[in-house]
């Protein structure tokens, strides 16, 4: 059974609270940071930049994901390069394609070229995996960031998937990794270091599970036994006459 201390990947939260950030940061499990457009609308953020450099002061030295959001390049291309003045520890989310599903393979060319530390997100065939290893400098770090749980969700098992995309991309792209995207539970940080996914970016609440890992199964099982039994009394639940002592 893995332990946590056994799992060479790592942990990046995904989120847009300040303050849980800095919570976050003060744990040393987690090794990086995510964000995206939707998870900020969604935390009540109206000022990008502002959000943006409060996160790197308060982040100064483990990498910090953030994602251009025009749908032309130009103007893609602009956004990312004036992200990426704000901190060297800053990757520069670019999609996979545009709204139009026009490929941003040569965005990603030039921007890898300038030495602009990409995370290409929003991955998810391996047709596409293979046309941004092509795009990606093999002289500058990168992600591919595969949207697994998406995968997940839509009925395709992404284990094989992601086995093969991390071969792809190791062959001839070996400063660039793999981020398993999107996990939905525990376990996916199981399937992510087993395949060899170099990141998995993970929320509070499967944060809050990874002591789990390696737990003794018939302990959990006594502790399972143990709160049904603690609920049931508190509730004072009865049925019928006790029965008598033998």
């Amino acid at each position: 059974m893995a332990s946590l201390n056994s799992l060479k990947i790592k942990i990046f939260a995904d989120g847009a609270d300040l303050q849980s950030m800095k919570a976050l940061y003060a744990n040393p499990i987690v090794k990086g940071f995510t964000t995206n457009p939707t998870l900020m609308k969604a935390a009540g953020i109206t000022d990008y930049a502002d959000f943006a450099r409060k996160v790197l002061a308060a982040i100064p030295d483990r990498p910090v994901s953030f994602e251009v959001f025009a749908d032309e390049f130009d103007e893609m291309e602009r956004q990312a390069l004036e992200i990426a003045s704000w901190g060297s520890n800053v990757n520069i989310k670019i999609p996979v394609t545009n709204t139009k599903s026009v490929f941003t393979g040569p965005l990603i060319e030039r921007l890898a070229k300038r030495g602009v530390q990409l995370n290409v997100t929003a991955v998810f065939t391996l047709d596409q995996v293979r046309r941004i290893t092509d795009a990606l400098s093999p002289n500058v770090p990168a992600i591919v960031s595969i949207f697994a749980g998406r995968i997940a969700d839509s009925g395709i098992d992404p284990v094989p998937l992601m086995a093969e995309a991390v071969r792809i991309v190791k062959s001839s792209r070996p400063k660039a990794e793999v981020l398993w995207a999107s996990p939905r539970e525990l376990l996916n940080v199981i399937q992510a270091d087993e395949v060899g996914c170099g990141i998995i970016t993970v929320t509070g609440d499967i944060i809050k599970k990874l002591s789990l890992i390696g737990k003794d199964q018939d302990a959990y099982s006594l502790e399972t036994v143990k709160m049904f039994y603690n609920d049931a009394s508190a509730a004072g639940f009865r049925i019928g006459a006790p029965a008598l002592a033998k």
